[in-house]
């Protein structure tokens, strides 16, 4: 995808390409993660997480699943399940650290965020290694 929302053509050379409007595209999911283990470089696969919803008086498990070969898990908020709210994906580290032969400082990870646009797609990488996670605001 090119600027101001246009996608871009195969470049030839002494052509200049128009730019083709984005067509709309159905919304394949609303909430996906990705884990990475920056330690080897690869996806963290088999990684063990739960989705969690807070409400009153506590935290309520939606699911669990584990992180497909690519470290991905698609697909954990479908269209029309998510409702504004604050979620909680937790992300068992030690277990995934243990079975990769390795000990771990954090025990699990959690990222706690809140989902005001249910319409919006929302993905959650989360970056690990043994002494370290970082995650943000994905795309």
């Amino acid at each position: 995808t090119g600027a101001r929302g246009h996608r871009r053509q195969e470049v030839v050379p002494g052509h200049i390409p128009a730019l083709l409007p984005l067509l709309p595209q159905a919304r394949a999911m609303n909430l996906t993660t990705h884990v990475l283990n920056t330690a080897t470089g690869l996806p963290a696969a088999g990684l063990a997480l739960s989705l969690a919803l807070l409400q009153e008086p506590g935290w309520m498990e939606l699911l669990q699943r584990c992180t497909d070969e690519d470290g991905r898990c698609q697909l954990l908020l479908a269209p029309g399940q998510a409702k504004p709210g604050t979620y909680k994906l937790h992300f068992e580290t030690a277990a995934y650290w243990q079975c990769q032969g390795h000990e771990s400082f954090y025990p699990f990870v959690e990222v706690v965020f809140t989902i005001t646009d249910p319409d919006k797609k929302l993905h959650i990488p989360l970056l690990i290694s043994p002494y370290s996670y970082t995650t943000y605001r994905g795309s």
